[in-house]
């Protein structure tokens, strides 16, 4: 690593961490892979293997005691985000942590707040922001092709019938687990991104498949600020999915079925510096159709989740914008713990 290089470290190596952070970091310019976190001996054999210049190591404690690192990145399981986050603050590292930033908004407001003090960047890795169906419909928006818009549907369906197990499919409160939290983290990120501030909250959150606790069939439906309204499902029993995004304005609409490519290519251990990373095959584009009722195929943007870790190396060296802000995740918090709250009420909450 050169002395320019920003030195990070790595907390968790299940699927988050090998997949969606480690090859991302590993190839982002500015950035270098310089130690990996995790308890597990297969884990740790795998991650020697494929990073064989990064230091691994069994518990996070060694990241501080040792020092030499300028960034963490928190990859670990949902309940431990806070301690660990609030730990490399102290330590005087910039901090990445991946959705959702913690359970409970006010203890994301706590964590805003050191970081602030300490004069360190926090940001949150939500990468859905850069899936091309979503860089679409932002562009398709900005540019007015669609009017002002109504209403957004955005699902994330998936055929699990059989529970994988694991604490993501676990009923303990603390552990932040259940779809409403996994991927509801992106599908309200993404609507507030679209829509702006929401104002009113209404949410099912269902338990459908047997031995289980947390939510695996959820539906969010929101109302912004302008009265524009987004319904968001996500669930594990879709044997064939719905339209991954249908978006309505008052000059036309966009429907798009299946999803970004980029999650695939990371799990079979492909990285964006290879040639066409992010573009989809042209039979899954998009259709825009216009206010005379003409469908329009519109080709989607590649995907790019190396963008995220580009901007966290540009926020950190050059003082630029984080590629996440902090507020934004925390706005999102809110509105999932409203949608828990109206799950359990059968009421509309207000924000």
């Amino acid at each position: 690593m050169s002395d320019t290089t920003l030195r990070v470290g790595l907390i968790g190596y299940g699927l988050a961490g090998s997949a969606f952070h480690a090859p991302l970091i590993s190839t982002t310019p500015g950035l270098g892979l310089a130690a990996i976190v995790t308890a597990n001996a297969e884990r740790q054999a795998a991650a020697a293997e494929r990073y064989p210049d990064a230091r691994i190591v069994g518990r996070a404690e060694e990241l501080w005691s040792a020092g030499g690192l300028d960034a963490v990145v928190v990859a670990s399981p949902n309940r431990t985000h806070a301690p660990m986050a609030r730990a490399a603050l102290e330590a005087g590292l910039h901090v990445v942590v991946d959705k959702p930033l913690t359970p409970a908004s006010a203890e994301a407001e706590e964590l805003a707040a050191l970081a602030a003090k300490q004069q360190k960047l926090l940001t949150v890795y939500q990468n859905r922001r850069w899936d091309g169906d979503f860089r679409t419909v932002r562009r398709l928006v900005a540019e007015g092709a669609l009017g002002r818009v109504l209403r957004l549907e955005s699902r994330f369906d998936r055929w699990r019938p059989v529970p994988k197990g694991g604490w993501r499919e676990s009923g303990d409160p603390a552990e932040a687990g259940g779809l409403l939290y996994d991927l509801g983290s992106h599908l309200v990120d993404q609507a507030l991104q679209l829509l702006g501030p929401a104002t009113e909250v209404y949410a099912e959150a269902h338990t459908r498949r047997a031995g289980l606790t947390v939510d695996d069939d959820t539906f969010i439906a929101l109302r912004h600020e302008g009265d524009a309204r987004s319904h968001l499902w996500a669930t594990t029993l879709a044997a064939k999915a719905g339209p991954r995004l249908r978006v309505l304005g008052d000059r036309g609409s966009y429907l798009k079925y299946g999803l970004d490519v980029q999650e695939d290519a990371l799990r079979a251990g492909r990285l964006p510096t290879e040639p066409g990373w992010g573009r989809e095959d042209p039979s899954a584009y998009g259709v825009l159709t216009d206010y005379d009722g003409v469908d329009h195929t519109v080709p989607t943007d590649p995907g790019a989740y190396q963008d995220f870790y580009a901007g966290f190396a540009a926020a950190v060296r050059d003082g630029a914008p984080a590629p996440v802000d902090v507020q934004d995740a925390i706005a999102a918090l809110r509105v999932l713990e409203a949608a828990r709250r109206s799950a359990d009420t059968g009421e509309v909450v207000k924000l």
